[in-house]
């Protein structure tokens, strides 16, 4: 039994024949008697009965019939109330995001939407490795995630819009014997210790394409999640690591020199399911987001 049935069910009995049914409804004479059937086949009695040529409602047909009626009321009731929620400019929006991305988008974001009216806000950092950053989606509207160029693109179960690509530059101390370069190789940096990330996290696969290029396995002297953190061990002299450009505030002590021949650069993506994309206070964050990156990218 479903609400097309009942519905079915209903303008039989008020219209008193198939036929005047399926011209109501825009189908055929048919498809109204299988659905008729259908509806019978689910009831432990007669729902309609023959009179002369007409196809009448029992009297436990005229009752679905009157309970019909609610489950339309109803029906329609819960489509207005999620039409509303949809269209709601002011509704709450769930944002997560890894720690420098947090740092560089949220205060945007909170300042970008302070007008009242607009989508309420709820923020949550969630540093994770790559391929957990999808499954977050099942608990945030939206989930700021990273990844390198030459890493695997996000499952099709979630929808991701490019906020910026961000270049992953090399930092080291203001006196180190490498700052007085402009450009720095694989072979400069191979010999140096480094502070990097945990396994599972995208930079580390930039410090292994470094290795590669040089031919040789580097020295990772400290594992360190959080850039802030990682700058810090890097001006007390722990070693180089990679800083990303725009979303890191810049160190007074540290310089960062670009790196060539290989691929140092990372994406940061805004993932949503499709869903949720359906809801005006979604898309409002989501459009505030890309304005955000371009202030982010503008301040680099």
């Amino acid at each position: 039994m479903d609400e097309r049935q009942l519905r079915i069910l209903r303008e039989l009995g008020e219209l008193g024949s198939v036929t005047a049914v399926a011209e109501a409804l825009l189908v055929t004479p048919s498809a109204i008697s299988q659905q008729l059937r259908l509806l019978q086949r689910a009831m432990p009695v007669p729902l309609t009965e023959r009179q002369g040529r007409r196809l009448v409602l029992t009297d436990a047909g005229q009752a679905l019939a009157g309970a019909a009626i609610e489950v339309e009321t109803a029906m329609e009731r819960a489509r207005h109330t999620v039409a509303e929620f949809v269209d709601r400019p002011d509704g709450e929006v769930s944002v997560a995001a890894f720690h420098s991305a947090g740092s560089a988008f949220f205060p945007l974001l909170l300042r970008g939407l302070a007008a009242p009216g607009g989508p309420l806000l709820t923020l949550a950092d969630e540093d994770v490795t790559q391929d957990e950053f999808p499954p977050l989606t099942r608990e945030y509207d939206l989930v700021l995630a990273h990844r390198l160029d030459h890493t695997p693109r996000w499952p099709r179960t979630v929808t991701a819009t490019t906020l910026l690509r961000e270049p992953l530059d090399v930092a080291m101390p203001a006196d180190h014997p490498l700052a007085v370069k402009r450009r720095l190789t694989p072979r400069d940096v191979a010999d140096q210790p480094w502070i990097t990330a945990h396994d599972g996290f995208p930079v580390l696969a930039t410090i292994d394409a470094i290795a590669t290029a040089a031919g040789r396995r580097l020295h990772l002297a400290h594992r360190i999640n959080e850039f802030a953190v990682v700058a810090e061990a890097v001006a007390a002299g722990g070693g180089l690591a990679l800083i990303p450009r725009w979303t890191m505030r810049p160190h007074p002590a540290l310089v960062l020199k670009p790196l060539s021949g290989v691929q140092a650069r990372r994406h940061i993506d805004a993932l949503h399911r499709p869903e949720r994309i359906a809801r005006k206070a979604v898309r409002t964050v989501l459009a505030e987001l890309r304005r955000a990156a371009g202030t982010i990218r503008g301040q680099g």
